[in-house]
């Protein structure tokens, strides 16, 4: 090594090192052989700036492409991405079909839905919205049978259509004919268990009792007056005055007033015929100057409850039940078919009645005493007032139980959107209660519908374009196809039913007949 590589060494690395030290002495180190860099293998992919290599025929642009977004659903881009959505649900409760997004089983289980964290539910209520003929019926008995064996029992508290007929014959239970001619009485005014052992009630319980079933009596009886019309457009108010009344009333005709030890039972005649021919005491505790001013001013209240007892609830709702309901049976059906020839408003008026008197039976449950509350044609009672849609209101915020000893899973059938929202005019309080009512329910079953009432859901429960179009389209191709919401998710399902559940829930016998 010359001076001169000695001193272009040192002046690249910044001084002398042991080699150079070494060879000033004559001492040469060994070198160690250079390898050859093994080959690498050719690149598949090489980075191309988003707007191309800057150079001739790479495809370069001046700017940037725009990003463009396309929604779509799994089954119509299986290329772009194997996209499988896992089941969310825990397999719990009754299985109904086939989720169709994971391929997968669909089960529902409301209460257990309520239970856990991870399930956005907070109440077992259900509605369903499926045009006639689309497997609604289907889905609902479905439900119901395959929850009894998880210690569930059915309560149809009014079977309009006489759709709950042969299960009940299957399930050795002879449902009961609410109808005029018929044996069968069920009084609205019932006290239900809570009237049970008053005479051995402290004052304390007896006091909380009475509150609960005064309640339940002018919540019925506000409905059934405000049902009744002044004329076309008005109904019969039912304000502070005469609730005043009713209660001082139901008050004396049960001895609550007196301090009986037993809580009489009493029955809407008996309360219409006390405000015909009003006592001294009922005049005076209603604070009306005399029996004069007293029939004055409660005329139209007395009227209402008139043309109630002597039309349309005559040989129904006037005496005193004399039935005996087996709460043990895996269901209960009472059917209101006989009362389809006395018009839409009857049949409301008896779901009213029905739906009162169910709530009172149900106002002590035994510990783990789950039910499941099937109301059809809701829209019949929902179009009778304020009153009535406010009674539907309160039964289904009871759906969660009483102090633990069990609760009710309100399952309410509609036909569309429109038959909340027809209850009254748009900014009424009988529509406000009722478009308020879809928030009571997390559990949601959107089956087969047209465009148009595709849209009226989309509007009210912000579906999105795509489960519009699986509501109008998917769900039209087969029955029992549905998008079930429970709270904020929603999954594509088919129902599937066994073939001798197919001819157990089968609904078009009078359609065959009459073919």
């Amino acid at each position: 090594m010359t001076t001169t590589t000695r001193r272009n060494r040192r002046n690249r690395r910044g001084g002398r090192d042991m080699a150079a030290l070494l060879s000033d002495f004559g001492h040469d180190l060994p070198t160690i052989p250079t390898l050859a860099p093994e080959p690498k293998e050719p690149r598949l992919f090489r980075y191309a700036p988003r707007r191309g290599a800057a150079r001739p025929g790479r495809g370069w642009a001046a700017s940037t492409a725009p990003a463009m977004a396309w929604r779509m659903t799994s089954d119509q881009a299986p290329v772009f991405w194997p996209f499988v959505s896992a089941p969310a649900l825990p397999p719990t409760g009754a299985q109904m079909g086939v989720d169709q997004l994971s391929g997968g089983s669909f089960y529902c289980d409301p209460f257990g839905w309520v239970l856990r964290d991870d399930v956005p539910a907070t109440n077992p209520n259900i509605f369903q919205f499926a045009k006639p003929g689309s497997g609604k019926s289907g889905t609902t008995k479905g439900f119901c049978t395959r929850m009894m064996p998880f210690g569930y029992r059915t309560l149809v508290t009014g079977d309009v259509k006489d759709e709950y007929e042969s299960l009940c014959h299957a399930l050795g239970v002879e449902p009961f004919v609410i109808a005029p001619g018929f044996t069968a009485r069920v009084n609205p005014l019932d006290k239900g268990p809570l009237g049970d052992g008053w005479e051995k009630l402290s004052v304390e319980e007896a006091q909380r009792r009475a509150t609960i079933i005064f309640k339940r009596w002018l919540v019925l009886v506000r409905g059934l007056v405000g049902s009744m019309k002044i004329d076309d457009e008005r109904r019969v108010p039912f304000g502070p005055d005469e609730s005043d009344v009713v209660r001082n009333a139901l008050a004396i005709l049960t001895g609550y007033a007196a301090g009986n030890s037993v809580l009489a039972e009493t029955t809407i005649p008996r309360l219409w015929d006390l405000l015909r021919n009003p006592t001294e005491e009922l005049v005076r505790v209603c604070e009306y100057a005399n029996t004069r001013v007293f029939l004055d001013e409660t005329r139209l209240l007395r009227n209402a409850l008139g043309e109630l007892v002597t039309g349309t609830l005559a040989g129904l709702f006037d005496d005193f039940t004399n039935i005996e309901v087996d709460w043990k049976a895996p269901i209960q059906s009472f059917s209101l078919s006989r009362l389809d020839g006395l018009g839409d408003e009857a049949v409301g008026i008896a779901l009213l009645c029905m739906n009162s008197w169910g709530r009172g039976l149900r106002e002590i449950a035994e510990p783990g005493d789950l039910r499941i509350v099937v109301r059809d044609e809701v829209w019949k009672q929902m179009r009778l007032g304020t009153a009535a849609v406010a009674s539907f209101d309160a039964d289904l915020r009871l759906s969660r139980g009483m102090a633990g000893k069990g609760g009710d899973i309100q399952f309410c059938n509609l036909h569309k959107p429109s038959d909340l929202l027809s209850v009254g005019d748009a900014d009424s309080q009988a529509a406000m209660i009722a478009k308020d009512l879809l928030e009571l329910a997390d559990i949601k079953i959107l089956g087969a519908q047209k465009p148009r009432v595709a849209r009226e859901l989309d509007s009210m429960l912000g579906l999105g374009p795509i489960a519009q179009d699986l509501v109008s389209g998917w769900a039209m191709q087969d029955k029992g196809r549905a998008l079930w919401c429970i709270g904020d998710a929603m999954y594509k399902v088919q129902t599937v039913l066994h073939p001798l559940e197919k001819k157990l829930y089968y609904t078009n016998e009078a359609i065959e007949s009459a073919a």
